[in-house]
């Protein structure tokens, strides 16, 4: 993937909203988007440029048809051969939420995760952000720990989640077993009964 900023990406579009690669022209759309969702939580302007520069982060925003309002960006930091990646941040603006904008970026950054041979992939979301962590579980992630009081000043714990293997990556790829194990896998107290062991 790994498309020229300003140029349309992978997975597709949602409703009446183009998703392309973000450049550093974005910016300021980006904080307000950023800002106006996640509010005193949002990443600092420094932090955001710094990723949106780093070449091991893929950034992506959402605008509506026709138009440069921004309404929707996400981030990916996933240093190519790394083996793993994390999303940064996927912010959605309320008024198109429901149209499958958050999706689309999160199928986008999953497939150049994959391009960058990542097999593992990691996120961190509010604990009481029960949308957003349905459908994660959607794209197949799975809860594997939680930070007590991550999200400050609110207390609000966050739910770490991680891909495992990225569809595309490196162990999908990989060729497994030949043979009947492969239809019909046995478990090793199966094996022992067949070979008369006790």
């Amino acid at each position: 993937m790994s498309e020229q900023p300003g140029t349309a990406v992978g997975a597709g579009s949602a409703a009446g909203v183009r998703i392309r690669r973000a450049s550093v022209s974005d910016l300021d759309g980006i904080m307000s988007l950023e800002r106006s969702v996640f509010g005193h939580e949002a990443w600092p302007e420094q932090a955001m440029r710094a990723d949106m520069l780093s070449e091991h982060c893929y950034y992506l925003v959402a605008e509506l048809v026709g138009t440069d309002v921004l309404v929707g960006c996400a981030g990916l930091m996933c240093p190519v051969g790394s083996g793993e990646g994390d999303i940064q941040t996927i912010a959605v603006s309320p008024m198109v939420r429901g149209r499958g904008v958050g999706r689309v970026l999160m199928a986008d950054l999953i497939g150049e995760a994959a391009s960058r041979g990542a097999s593992r992939l990691f996120l961190e979301v509010r604990a009481d952000n029960p949308i957003a962590i349905g459908l994660y579980r959607a794209l197949g992630f799975h809860e594997i720990g939680t930070r007590a009081g991550y999200y400050q000043p609110d207390n609000v714990d966050a739910v770490t989640m991680r891909l495992e293997p990225v569809p595309g990556g490196p162990e999908v790829r990989r060729v497994g077993p030949v043979g009947a194990e492969a239809v019909q896998p046995q478990t090793w107290e199966e094996i022992r009964k067949q070979d008369g062991a006790c």
